[in-house]
């Protein structure tokens, strides 16, 4: 963009290297219109994922965190790898999409980078299909498969996804295969006063009983588990032997039951908003109760059943200054914009939460200046699933800062309003 008619160009086309570092602007075109700007790593690697894949995720490797992690690309230099390294190897086997390894990621890459010369911590990308062989070979079912090598072979795989680097480093001073776990007792054997419902007694059981609080379950729910002392206790108090021992019978104005969430009815009652949903039924009236998660509130509401208190309105159906964008007008809007600040959230997340009062608060200094915008958008909507790829999200919240609709950087400061 140095002479007349080159600036000419660059002018129409919005670009302007001379405000960047290197004096360089990458922009990517789709279907002849300005798509987003090449923010990546600049090596043939990283340039041809990204034409391959514009709104993929950046390569783990661009990383700079990532530097000693040793990461592999094609089945010839993982074998080439086992062959000649004589130190003890990990080799995480992942996918670009999974939430698990991205939360690993930086702790395995602390790992690395703490035992570089005494150990070799290895990365590689499996969730291509040419990569089946090496998938049946070591097991790969799920991402990520962590296996453990020693002069080339294989010994066993490493489980514990929830690794520190301290963890590592001491689990490989005395590598030991994985421990097999005892199978976990069924809910509805163990002993205690919560009624287990089947598909089989489900509709009996509900005619039979004015009122039942019933919780859908599934095994694995981490949520579940959380719950179920609270329900348990709950259930005894108003049931079980501490019931009767009060009050010589158990509580009858409810009951307390459970449905696992596998079963035909588990899946398909109109009470299931998730798999924790805890329901209501009192003849036709059927009310979700997500509030209910501790034994004085279940006890409480059982003694006082009413229905659950409107749901809080959405952010973005409230009155404030910051702009909700969608995929389709994210670009044209940000365009306008000589700074625009946008928070990619996701409603369920904490931190969001946490994050949109001080964010709002912003928004609202700063209303009367129309070059000036802070926006919004929420990535946990289907049409926005794209965008936020699109434009680097990886976790949430995710602040970026844009000029003129272009991406300047993302910001990784302070989250109060200041």
């Amino acid at each position: 963009c140095s002479d007349a008619e080159s600036r000419k160009v660059c002018k129409k086309m919005k670009a302007d290297p001379n405000s960047k570092e290197k004096g360089v602007e990458l922009l990517h075109y789709k279907d002849g219109a300005f798509h987003t700007e090449y923010n990546r790593a600049v090596t043939l690697k990283s340039v041809v994922a990204f034409l391959k894949d514009p709104e993929g995720a950046p390569l783990w490797e661009e990383d700079p965190e990532a530097k000693d992690v040793v990461h592999v690309d094609s089945e010839k230099e993982f074998r080439r790898l086992l062959k000649k390294e004589e130190r003890p190897l990990l080799m995480m086997f992942y996918a670009p999409w999974c939430g698990v390894c991205k939360r690993m990621m930086p702790s395995y890459q602390q790992a690395a980078t703490e035992l570089k010369g005494t150990y070799v911590l290895a990365g590689m990308n499996v969730h291509s299909a040419e990569f089946e062989k090496i998938k049946e070979e070591y097991n790969v079912r799920g991402y990520p498969t962590i296996c453990y090598f020693e002069k080339g072979k294989f010994l066993f795989h490493y489980e514990n996804y929830g690794a520190t680097a301290k963890d590592i480093a001491e689990w490989l001073q005395n590598p030991q295969p994985p421990q097999p776990q005892a199978p976990e007792t069924p809910w509805a054997d163990e002993e205690n006063a919560v009624y287990h419902l089947t598909d089989e007694d489900f509709d009996k059981f509900i005619k039979e009983h004015s009122s039942v609080l019933v919780m859908f379950h599934a095994p694995w729910c981490g949520h579940c588990k959380k719950m179920k002392p609270e329900y348990e206790t709950a259930a005894e108090m108003l049931h079980g032997a501490r019931c009767r021992r009060k009050y010589g019978r158990p509580y009858r104005r409810g009951r307390i039951a459970v449905l696992e969430a596998s079963t035909d009815q588990g899946m398909d009652s109109e009470l299931v908003g998730g798999l924790e949903t805890t329901g209501f039924q009192d003849g036709e009236e059927k009310y979700t109760l997500p509030q209910l998660r501790t034994k004085k509130k279940i006890i409480d509401w059982l003694q006082n059943p009413q229905a659950p208190p409107p749901p809080e309105p959405a952010w973005e159906e409230k009155l404030t200054n910051v702009i909700h964008l969608a995929g389709e007008d994210f670009r044209e809007s940000l365009k306008k914009k000589k700074h625009a600040l946008v928070m990619f959230y996701a409603p369920w997340c904490p931190h969001c939460k946490n994050s949109i009062p001080h964010f709002t608060t912003a928004a609202e200094l700063f209303k009367e200046d129309r070059k000036i915008a802070y926006a919004a958008v929420d990535c946990a909507k289907e049409q926005n699933h794209d965008l936020c790829k699109q434009e680097g999200v990886d976790g949430y919240p995710t602040f970026n800062y844009y000029n003129y609709g272009k991406f300047v950087e993302k910001y990784n400061g302070e989250r109060g309003v200041s």
